[in-house]
């Protein structure tokens, strides 16, 4: 049984909550679930933090490993950190999870669709970046809320490009624009123009429910068998999940 702490109360957290509930209705196994907002004074309680087994980090990039600390002395071993804006806290968090002995995943986004669509920005990165006549760009919309711009998705998208294409050699090389407007959960694109032609990658989340179910493929790889103490990328983990056996002749 797995008890889960959804540290972060807005609609990522929210719809976290929703698919873990949806799934205690068919399998009472997974346990309770409890989400808690930002506290007043900024850090949590361990106390309100007891007898979960998993946390599950949804809130401010500020406030990562605080929670990841109140989590840790409340007995949770393992997590999943869905927060971003946090990179320059990635050497903190990942000693303080072998300090205490605990496992954590961490994306920049955990929907399954940007991990296949960075792979396939990569192979069009491959395709068009020894053409001179194309150039590639990236736009990035999120909410108005959102703090953090670039977000993560593109920075990793960013990142993607400039390493395969031949005529960027840094990020700063590649052009890319970030609008924060409205209620939008996500949308990044990635393009190639030229003269007489316009070729467009664009993947758009309807809601945070896509987020919510990879959070919940990562938690369940966590679970399954002993994992070693560390921090731990999330695409290694969809690799499973799409792994199929070969047929044998």
């Amino acid at each position: 049984m797995t008890n889960t702490i959804i540290l972060g109360d807005g609609g990522l957290g929210r719809a976290i909550e929703a698919a873990l509930v949806a799934r205690t209705r068919t399998d009472p196994g997974h346990g309770w679930v409890r989400v808690l907002g930002r506290p007043r004074d900024g850090r949590h309680d361990p106390h309100e933090l007891a007898g979960a087994d998993l946390l599950i980090e949804a809130s401010r990039a500020d406030a990562v490993v605080a929670n990841l600390i109140a989590g840790l002395e409340a007995g949770a071993r393992h997590a999943v950190i869905a927060t971003t804006g946090w990179p320059a806290d990635r050497p903190r968090v990942d000693s303080l999870l072998r300090e205490y002995g605990a496992a954590a995943v961490a994306a920049s986004n955990f929907s399954l669709g940007v991990v296949l669509f960075g792979r396939l920005v990569e192979t069009a990165v491959e395709l068009f970046g020894s053409l001179d006549e194309f150039d590639p760009y990236l736009v990035e919309w999120h909410r108005r809320t959102k703090l953090d711009r670039p977000s993560g998705t593109a920075i990793d998208l960013t990142r993607r490009i400039v390493a395969a294409h031949p005529r960027l050699a840094e990020v700063s090389d590649l052009e890319v624009a970030s609008v924060r407007a409205g209620a939008s959960p996500g949308m990044h694109l990635v393009g190639f123009d030229a003269a007489g032609e316009t070729i467009e990658l664009r993947l758009t989340a309807r809601d945070r429910s896509a987020y919510a179910a990879g959070i919940l493929v990562a938690a369940d790889w966590l679970g399954r068998g002993t994992r070693e103490p560390g921090l731990y990328p999330f695409e290694p983990i969809v690799d499973e999940l799409i792994a199929r056996e070969r047929i044998a002749a």
